[in-house]
């Protein structure tokens, strides 16, 4: 039903072969779009999201630290993993 694919990448400019396989997984995922990057660009892509700056912070109930996504702010308790996993079990 499905056949091999010769699609462009739209970062690098390269040939990339779009499987029978990977256009049966995407029509059962329901996707409709094919792919637009090769499968290394694509991987660069997801590293570069995954790459996050953490504070670092004082727990505001144990004093200890903590490493959070964002950027503290003065007039907001930040907790470490520990403690926010205590208040969420006690809410």
């Amino acid at each position: 039903m499905y056949e091999d694919k010769i699609l462009v990448c739209k970062d690098c400019g390269n040939e990339f072969v779009f499987t029978a396989g990977e256009q049966e997984f995407y029509a059962e995922k329901g996707f409709e779009n094919e792919p637009q990057r090769c499968k290394s660009c694509r991987d660069a892509r997801k590293g570069a999201r995954s790459e996050r700056t953490l504070y670092t912070a004082v727990c505001a109930a144990c004093g200890g630290e903590a490493k959070v996504p964002f950027q503290p702010k003065e007039d907001r308790p930040v907790y470490c993993s520990e403690c926010f996993a205590k208040m969420k079990e006690n809410a």
